[in-house]
């Protein structure tokens, strides 16, 4: 197989990866207390489906959101491929970690558990901190201007679900999530 063809693959074989990683670990949760409603759930989902549509669309289907902003050589593809990894990585730990208390939409479960351990001893939100690296890795890799618009949306997405989530954990937990919230960065380590 030539390097070219290795290096197509190599993305979405790492997300093919993390996606059944992702849906294997979907078995077996708690159930839910408290739903997000659907317009809510479809307003920070659909920016995450546009997302993912603007990395893996070739490139000439995107008229002048293909135009590159970061050359195209191994280097930034190595580094964004490297990123990217570290962030899948980091996510699947995050989700392994908090175990049941998972769910792919915003929840509160039956018995939901503040999880402060594992990586979330680094960060509140370790799994969109890790889909954010990982996406980040592919807008270097990509490095036009579809993928730049991928990352805004991605962003805008785990703000907009983080919001959401710190209310609802604030409420669930009270004292507890406040002392949580005051020690442990939200997406980003070492920053609180």
């Amino acid at each position: 197989m030539s390097e070219g063809r290795l290096l197509t693959l190599f993305f979405p074989v790492c997300w093919g990866i993390w996606a059944l990683i992702w849906f294997v670990a979907s078995f077996g949760v708690k159930k839910a207390t408290r739903h997000e409603d659907p317009w809510s759930r479809l307003s920070n989902t659909a920016p995450i489906w546009i997302c993912a549509f603007l990395l893996v669309v070739p490139s000439s289907w995107l008229g002048p959101l293909s135009l590159r902003l970061v050359p195209r050589n191994l280097t930034y593809y190595g580094i964004g491929a490297v990123l990217t990894v570290i962030g899948l990585g980091f996510a699947v730990w995050a989700r392994y970690h908090i175990g049941r208390n998972w769910s792919g939409v915003i929840t509160v479960k039956e018995d939901h558990a503040l999880i402060r351990t594992g990586p979330y001893a680094i960060v509140r939100h370790p799994i969109y901190s890790g889909l954010i690296l990982a996406i980040l890795g592919a807008v270097l890799a990509r490095g036009d201007i579809a993928a730049l618009l991928a990352f805004a949306f991605m962003l805008y997405a785990v703000l907009r679900r983080v919001g959401i989530e710190e209310r609802w954990m604030s409420e669930t937990f009270g004292r507890d999530y406040a002392d949580y919230k005051a020690s442990t960065p939200a997406l980003i380590p070492f920053v609180v």
